[in-house]
């Protein structure tokens, strides 16, 4: 009876230790299909307008051409207002950014997870503009599976990152992401972010993007048009050297 009993808890507490590596792996699994969506095609380029919206209502809008190459390469060129002109971004691999502004006449290289400044005071941070892929920088979680869609807790591998973790909504049917929600390092929701999809061709584009800061009362709303796919983008389009236009002009915000 003793050697029954024995082995019928064993074999419940190996059937707990099968079903939480199943739910890991299953987790491990979305997630992959969700960057997969994200950075299938070859390159990308696009328009890209930001809207920037204060507590009082208030907007301020710039307008930036987008260059991407495979998952770790974006070039974002700032064409509009006037005081943003000339002013460009380019992510890299292994979690590496470049900012070129006019006043700097070169230049300057930015740790993305050591620092938890916006990315051009917006309401997205260095780390939220990263091309690293969710599956390496996130250990997964399936925290609930809904009939539409599955509930991810993501946390940060690294301990340089600036959340405790994110919660993400997978759509089913296709496998992009619907909303997130970011918690600070004491474990407090403070950002929220939502998606908006548009098929073209056989790719997801996701057109329209929201990041809402709560504690600031703040959002961003990304709206990317006239999106272009695996159009052979050259390697040296995105070189630290060729971030600066051949003429950059210096004004003010008016």
């Amino acid at each position: 009876m003793k050697i029954l009993t024995s082995s019928f808890f064993l074999a419940i507490i190996l059937c707990f230790a099968a079903s939480a590596d199943a739910s890991s792996q299953d987790a491990m699994t979305i997630l992959e299909n969700m960057d997969r969506i994200i950075f299938s095609p070859k390159d990308r380029t696009g328009q890209i307008s930001i809207i920037l919206t204060d507590k009082a209502g208030k907007e301020k809008v710039r307008e930036a051409a987008m260059y991407q190459k495979g998952p770790d390469k974006k070039l974002y060129r700032y064409t509009k207002p006037e005081s943003q002109a000339g002013i460009a971004t380019l992510s890299l691999p292994n979690d590496v950014m470049w900012l070129y502004m006019p006043a700097f006449a070169k230049p300057k290289k930015i740790s993305i997870l050591a620092e938890s400044q916006s990315f051009n005071n917006t309401d997205f941070s260095l780390e939220d503009m990263a091309t690293v892929p969710y599956a390496k920088r996130y250990t997964p979680e399936l925290l609930e599976t809904k009939s539409d869609s599955w509930v991810l807790s993501l946390v940060p591998k690294s301990t340089k990152s600036n959340y405790s973790k994110i919660i993400v909504t997978v759509n089913k049917q296709y496998g992009y992401a619907e909303a997130m929600e970011y918690y600070d390092r004491k474990g407090k929701k403070f950002k929220e972010q939502s998606y908006h999809y548009q098929k073209i061709g056989e790719y997801w584009n996701a057109s329209e993007i929201v990041m809402k800061d709560l504690e600031k009362n703040h959002s961003t709303k990304i709206l990317l048009s006239d999106v272009k796919f695996d159009q052979g983008l050259p390697d040296d389009l995105f070189l630290v050297e060729k971030m600066r236009p051949a003429e950059t002009k210096k004004t003010t915000d008016k």
